[in-house]
């Protein structure tokens, strides 16, 4: 696909979808998936990877597309036509697709009222996610199956490496399954904490409640699959709670890292499951889509930074967006500390340490190990339970450093240290604060992603 076709499809579907009475977002994200190839006696040759996909841009918007077409196009087009071409999927990673849907919607009668417990975080929605190649056909589908829970791609499982958006989508389908259906009983929930909870209530003879959890929702949004390996209790839990879930028409959504295919420590019955529906990835984020990043993350927060800036940390700092941010938090931090403004010398002054180290794997216990020499205290005392002031500041770095160094989650980083996943969430943003407001803690933040990173080496 050549550059000003992409170019144009994407100017096309920005106009088709500002017809709101007859474009949903489910079919913009059909739309969206869909490949342009060429151009031949005035007709526009686009692909798409499935019947459904054809039949359903066809039937609802065809006359929508043709006019777009004849007034943003340079060239005269007057047509499309779509072929199917199912390679647009990576065979290897999906095997079975969902085709031949119904295109009608969910009826909200059918849902069930209870929305306490979603634990839905409130930062994460479609509105603020930024879309880029790397993601785009993974935030098409995610739109798909919150417009449309258990009628677009069931199970849908996302996959991709540590901070690249996974979770931000599980979030967003909840948030707007629940915006679309007030009554839809929604529930995101970690492996680990799947686990804990499952453990926790076969200690307490509580299992019938487990079940009544995770069994009596219209939308399950389980995160980190890849954890439940080699848990073979807790994973035939799980097994039973999809089976029972799918058998009733409810949707389930997964993230892992890998796809099924590479889970470690599951069983080829739980992994076959997994491709019922449809996999995608989430990938790397190309240099624009950093830039896009930054710039929404700068409005959002009216940090009032130049575009030269952002471009500057977005073509340093590659690997994933938590870090991406991160970095942008670490220049903002050390300005309002100095009270100056953020510009390019003082961010490549400010970055020449962070940006000079190449990432190696980094191992949260070296990070633990770091912050108690860093800070003359016992690995007893940062494991413990001693609320000092110094060795909670000292506990609550190591966990922030854990966060933006590593791909553990919150729980698993909670675990570590023997706090529970909140007690993480919360030190994150204290220190996230704290070195907003003082030059110290600041400091002792840089030296020691400064000191671990070169350690990694």
């Amino acid at each position: 696909m050549s550059a000003p076709l992409e170019k144009l499809w994407l100017k096309v579907v920005d106009e088709v979808s500002r017809d709101s009475q007859l474009i949903t977002p489910r079919l913009i994200a059909v739309i969206e998936m869909a490949v342009p190839q060429g151009v031949m006696q005035e007709t526009l040759y686009v692909e798409v990877e499935s019947d459904f996909a054809r039949d359903m841009i066809e039937g609802r918007a065809r006359e929508s597309i043709v006019a777009a077409l004849r007034e943003l196009s340079e060239e005269p087009i007057t047509n499309f036509s779509i072929v199917v071409n199912p390679n647009l999927r990576d065979s290897d990673e999906i095997d079975n697709i969902t085709s031949a849907l119904p295109l009608v919607a969910v009826e909200p009668g059918s849902l069930k009222t209870n929305t306490g417990e979603a634990r839905l975080n409130p930062k994460y929605t479609f509105d603020n996610f930024v879309i880029g190649p790397s993601n785009r056909f993974a935030h098409a589908a995610a739109l798909a199956v919150g417009e449309s829970p258990a009628k677009a791609y069931n199970p849908l499982f996302i996959y991709g490496g540590s901070g690249l958006g996974k979770t931000h989508l599980l979030h967003a389908i909840g948030h707007y399954a629940q915006g679309l259906f007030p009554g839809a009983k929604v529930r995101y929930v970690s492996s680990e904490e799947f686990t804990n909870d499952y453990i926790n209530s076969l200690a307490t003879n509580q299992i019938v409640s487990f079940n009544q959890r995770y069994r009596e929702v219209d939308l399950l949004l389980i995160d980190d699959i890849q954890f439940l390996g080699g848990k073979d209790s807790t994973q035939d839990t799980f097994f039973h709670t999809f089976n029972t879930l799918h058998e009733h028409g409810k949707q389930v959504v997964i993230t892992s890292d890998v796809p099924p295919k590479q889970l470690v420590g599951f069983e080829e019955r739980m992994r076959s499951r997994f491709g019922w529906g449809l996999i995608t990835d989430i990938q790397v984020p190309d240099l624009e889509t950093r830039i896009a990043i930054l710039r929404k993350k700068a409005a959002a927060e009216n940090l009032g930074i130049g575009d030269d800036v952002l471009e500057y940390i977005a073509s340093k700092v590659a690997s994933n967006i938590r870090e991406l941010e991160g970095t942008l938090i670490r220049v903002t931090a050390f300005a309002s500390l100095n009270r100056v403004s953020v510009d390019l010398p003082l961010v490549q002054t400010i970055l020449k340490d962070m940006i000079t180290l190449e990432d190696g794997e980094i191992a949260p216990s070296d990070i633990i190990e770091h912050v108690a020499r860093y800070f003359e205290i016992s690995l007893e005392d940062l494991y413990g339970s001693s609320r000092s002031a110094a060795i909670a500041t000292a506990r609550q770095i190591a966990m922030y450093l854990c966060r933006e160094l590593t791909s553990l989650s919150l729980p698993k980083i909670g675990q570590l240290l023997d706090r529970d996943h909140t007690t993480v969430m919360y030190a994150n943003k204290k220190i996230t604060d704290l070195m907003k407001e003082r030059r110290s803690i600041y400091n002792q933040v840089t030296d020691l992603t400064h000191i671990i990173k070169k350690g990694s080496q």
